[in-house]
């Protein structure tokens, strides 16, 4: 259950957030991997580590998950975002080719070969059909069937979500305010949007029926209606109402900590998806991390459910050309920080 949106500032910065959650325990996304130019990758298929083969144009730094080298998010030096959602039901991957298995990859390494390879979304868009993603199962994940589909942006503000159904097809949709959740397709979510087009900011004007006059009992009331359940189609359609409400934003740091409240609407508390007999004693269902990407300045921002200050990473920062993969456990910090205000 993943949350993803994005923002424009008046200044001209483009910001993507997101939410993360994995329903089967902590993913440990509060780790990162910093992945230099010039690194040489190797995908994984099914029958191994025999899939395609290249070499990275762009570092990048990505969020992790289950301690492998790629996760839900993840930023390059050159300012394109590539982020991972759960797809389950609906991705519908072609069968693995071993003769085609120079040009298949994972998920996961498909990930890591956007961010390493392209600096906008048109390449993307452009070579995509290049690959082919195979299912490739992995154990650390909980033995579930990995199914995603991707939100793809740049710092132009351009963004699509790709999408691979009906035994390999390649769906690709241009995102609307740069709104993703999860399953079904982009195209229902799209649909779907029709049965809210009366929501809005504007509270409801009193009404009179019959010599009674009925009015709101307060603010909010133009939003009645907008479902608040944690149903990827109801985040979908919230998410979608808050963005474009969303007020005037000057800078990218107002856009930055205006992504970050709208992305509180989507938290979910550790057991509230879990039955009352079943209550968890890790994190399955909770929200994990809300990472903050500003795509213009190359900056990634992020906080956890351990942690809720604010930690940031400036790529820009970043000596992409030292070799080897490097983990960041800076974030790992579970302990919340708290700062005490002294009264004189």
């Amino acid at each position: 259950m993943c949350t993803g949106i994005s923002l424009r500032s008046a200044d001209g910065a483009v910001i993507t957030a997101r939410t993360d959650e994995w329903a089967l325990g902590d993913a440990s996304h509060d780790k990162l991997v910093v992945s230099p130019r010039g690194h040489e990758f190797v995908a994984r298929t099914p029958d191994g580590m025999n899939g395609m083969r290249w070499t990275a144009r762009f570092g990048f730094v990505s969020l992790m998950a289950y301690g492998q080298p790629f996760g839900p998010d993840g930023m390059n030096e050159a300012g394109l975002y590539v982020g991972m959602f759960f797809f389950p039901g609906s991705a519908s991957l072609a069968p693995f080719d071993p003769a085609r298995a120079d040009h298949s990859m994972s998920f996961g390494d498909s990930m890591q070969w956007m961010l390493s390879s392209f600096s906008t979304v048109a390449e993307v868009r452009e070579r995509f059909a290049d690959v082919c993603v195979v299912d490739v199962q992995d154990p650390v994940f909980g033995a579930v069937p990995l199914a995603f589909h991707w939100k793809i942006a740049d710092q132009t503000g351009a963004s699509i979500v790709v999408e691979i159904v009906d035994g390999g097809q390649i769906k690709i949709y241009d995102t609307f305010l740069g709104v993703i959740t999860n399953a079904p397709s982009y195209d229902w979510h799209l649909t779907n949007l029709r049965n809210f087009i009366g929501v809005s900011q504007t509270s409801r004007a009193p009404m009179t029926i019959d010599g009674r006059t009925f009015a709101p009992f307060g603010g909010g009331s133009g939003l009645v209606g907008l479902p608040g359940d944690y149903s990827p189609p109801s985040r979908f359609v919230r998410a979608a109402v808050l963005t474009a409400v969303a007020r005037h934003l000057a800078t990218a740091k107002d856009a930055i900590f205006e992504a970050f409240r709208i992305l509180d609407n989507f938290n979910i508390p550790i057991g509230a998806t879990a039955s009352a007999e079943n209550q968890p004693s890790d994190l399955p269902g909770a929200t994990q991390i809300t990472a903050v990407s500003d795509l213009t300045n190359r900056v990634l921002y992020f906080h956890t459910v351990f942690n809720r200050e604010v930690r940031m990473i400036d790529l820009k920062k970043i000596d992409f050309s030292r070799p080897g993969q490097r983990i960041i456990e800076d974030g790992a910090t579970r302990d919340q920080v708290v700062r005490e205000i002294l009264v004189a």
